[in-house]
């Protein structure tokens, strides 16, 4: 099983692609596979290299299931804090 992770391409020279995976760092990926990506396509990596190019509707499709992801997440780390009795936001004091 691989992990590709999605990344907006931002620059390409030669056979790398310069990628941000979200947090606002610029990473150098292996693009040779890919000889159409261009700044702005959405991409995804494995291993440093680029496995995929995605078109809009795998994009739109991976980032609703990305959102459900979180939402459920969300909820599961609010019913577990709920069963320690623990608040679900943090309080300060002061």
């Amino acid at each position: 099983m691989c992990l590709g992770v999605p990344a907006l391409v931002k620059a390409v020279r030669g056979d790398v692609a310069l990628v941000d995976f979200g947090d606002g760092v610029e990473r150098e990926v292996l693009g040779a596979t890919y000889e159409d990506v261009k700044p702005g396509d959405i991409v995804i990596v494995h291993a440093g290299v680029i496995i995929e190019k995605l078109k809009d509707e795998k994009l739109d499709e991976l980032l609703r299931m990305l959102n459900e992801f979180r939402e459920d997440l969300e909820k599961k780390a609010d019913e577990l804090l709920r069963s320690l009795s623990y608040p679900s936001e943090p309080t300060y004091g002061g």
